[in-house]
């Protein structure tokens, strides 16, 4: 399958608002507004897959100084400081109907190379308990229960040292 990982453009906004909603629990998914604002503030932190023209897939988050993600970097891109050491993914995201054939896995080895090239210290994410090996699996530490309840769900912490 060809897929092509670029970065993500403001005349995305539309496709990645489905795929997000697609993706993700009413409760959990980013809005509209929110995705907007992460297309335009997070410049080197915002990917797309694309198959035959067709953005199926993304992830993106914000760079911060503070080490774990904290829900109050999900309400606002205030707390984006590209300068900042520590790359956090709000969400990865990949269509269903292409789900289970390594364009996530795909997504995050390029997401990897960006921070790494960018000279960031580690990246962050939190996962629900289900995806902990897959993350395992791309060489990221498990560390626990998150103190993140976004969406009101049970989060768990998910690093990747990059040094």
């Amino acid at each position: 399958m060809d897929i092509t990982i670029r970065a993500a453009r403001p005349d995305d906004l539309d496709r990645v608002s489905y795929i997000e909603n697609t993706c993700f629990p009413a409760a959990e998914a980013a809005t509209y507004d929110s995705l907007k604002e992460r297309l335009a503030a997070f410049k080197h932190s915002f990917l797309v897959a694309e198959k035959d023209g067709q953005v199926i897939g993304m992830v993106n988050g914000c760079v911060t100084h503070k080490r774990q993600l904290v829900d109050e970097l999900y309400d606002s891109t205030q707390l984006h400081d590209d300068t900042a050491p520590y790359q956090m993914i709000f969400g990865l995201d990949v269509l269903p109907e292409y789900q289970h054939q390594g364009i996530a896995a795909k997504l995050m080895r390029a997401y990897e190379q960006l921070a790494r090239r960018r000279d960031k210290e580690l990246i962050t994410l939190t996962c629900k308990k289900r995806l902990v090996p897959f993350y395992e699996q791309l060489g990221y530490k498990f560390e626990g229960e998150s103190v993140s309840t976004h969406g009101g769900v049970t989060w768990y912490d998910m690093t990747l040292f990059l040094k």
